[in-house]
């Protein structure tokens, strides 16, 4: 019997950042998939067998038909531009029996085709396509519109969950769907306590404003006197690595902290491995961008870093404060170093492995996270999660009356 088909659209396919998308789609069991994107980037990292990359560009129409769907049937532009009747001809040609469109704002997009097509759309949202996008008028509107015509609609935490119910999800359409990681890929690491001081601190991110690296450097300049041997590896790149770099000359860290670059998952790996805890102060950006639960915290979580991170988003969801690592108000610099400090010191005492000292607290800390990240963030269990929601949108769809 063969398997239904899911029509994977993801507009980029796939930003370096996008690994987790990429592993969902490779992962799928109980259906068959293919991709569809108007740009193909990074083959060589996330490859895809032939024939399962379906690029769909908008295609102009005569003069005519244009101006006739754009000033007399007032068209969207996804249709005068012709992009409607390309991805209708694909989804016929490649059987799809429903659509998984990833994030919002592409969905949004792609809005006047999933009012139309007669087959169940999954939307799934992941942080930063819930903010509201006050340069393209309307905007909200169409979200909102979305959240209604969208079969099911997926978060990847509670916090997003509660965010679009605020926008208006029907309660009955929504379903949370994590970030699932390959945990034999990032095994538990058996490290020691450094018992000169050598604290290796790492944040691996994309180098943008929401990640808090500002705060991250601010923090480990404060504790420069205390601990003047601890060290931070970034891992990451993007728009903010020069002035990330410029702020470590200026604050007196450019011999402690290290800029690694885009890594691999098996250099990312070794990287944990080597280091002894996991820093990610995210904040609220003032365009209301914001977290999901970050791919690269719960990959160090299960390789047994402790993490000292923010609450923010779906991070307090994934580190329990106190049992599997430290959590501290956004852009609170003193807060953080605090935190790191504790990390470092331990309860009380300063003794590397004595009791209440920081061999202590931090093996405790880094413990429960990797047992946590293993319960709840298994990437097999996500994805029969994920295709429990397919079946239950096939299901949906074949009781729904066919739109017009």
């Amino acid at each position: 019997m063969s398997k239904p088909v899911v029509a994977s659209y993801c507009a980029t396919f796939l930003k370096p950042e996008m690994q987790h998308i990429y592993r969902q789609i490779t992962g799928l069991k109980g259906f068959d998939t293919f991709v569809i994107c108007k740009e193909r980037r990074e083959a060589a990292r996330y490859p895809l067998p032939g024939g399962q990359v379906e690029l769909a560009p908008a295609v102009r129409s005569n003069f005519v038909r244009r101006f006739w769907l754009k000033y007399v049937r007032r068209e969207p532009p996804i249709v005068y531009r012709g992009e409607y009747g390309v991805l209708n001809r694909l989804l016929q040609r490649r059987h799809a029996d429903l659509m998984h469109v990833y994030f919002g704002h592409t969905g949004v997009h792609l809005l006047p085709f999933i009012q139309r097509w007669p087959r169940p759309v999954v939307v799934s949202f992941h942080g930063m396509d819930v903010q509201p996008r006050h340069d393209q008028p309307g905007y909200l509107e169409r979200l909102r519109e979305l959240l209604q015509a969208a079969t099911l609609v997926l978060a990847r935490s509670h916090s997003l969950q509660e965010r679009l119910r605020e926008l208006g999800c029907p309660e009955q359409k929504l379903r949370l769907n994590r970030t699932g990681i390959p945990l034999d890929l990032f095994p538990h690491a058996d490290r020691q306590a450094p018992a000169d001081g050598a604290w290796r601190w790492v944040q691996a991110c994309r180098l943008i404003e929401k990640k808090g690296l500002d705060i991250t450097l601010r923090a480990l300049a404060s504790l420069a006197q205390s601990h003047p041997h601890a060290r931070l590896v970034i891992a990451g790149d993007g728009p903010l690595l020069e002035p990330t770099r410029r702020l470590a000359q200026e604050l007196g860290l450019a011999e402690r902290v290290e800029f690694a670059g885009f890594l691999d998952t098996a250099r990312l790996a070794r990287l944990y491995a080597d280091s002894h805890a996991f820093v990610h102060p995210s904040r609220l950006t003032a365009d209301h961008n914001q977290e999901g639960v970050p791919n690269s915290m719960l990959e160090a979580m299960a390789t047994g870093l402790p993490v000292v991170a923010t609450l923010h988003g779906g991070i307090p969801e994934a580190v329990r404060a106190d049992h599997a690592g430290l959590l501290v108000a956004e852009n609170d610099v003193d807060a953080l170093a605090a935190a790191m400090r504790r990390i470092m010191d331990g309860d009380g005492a300063s003794a590397a492995a004595g009791p209440g000292g920081a061999g202590a607290l931090w093996r405790r800390l880094g413990d429960t996270a990797a047992a946590d990240v293993r319960e709840q963030f298994d990437q097999g269990r996500q994805i029969e999660q994920l295709e429990a929601c397919y079946r239950e949108a096939l299901e949906a769809g074949a009781a729904a009356p066919s739109p017009t």
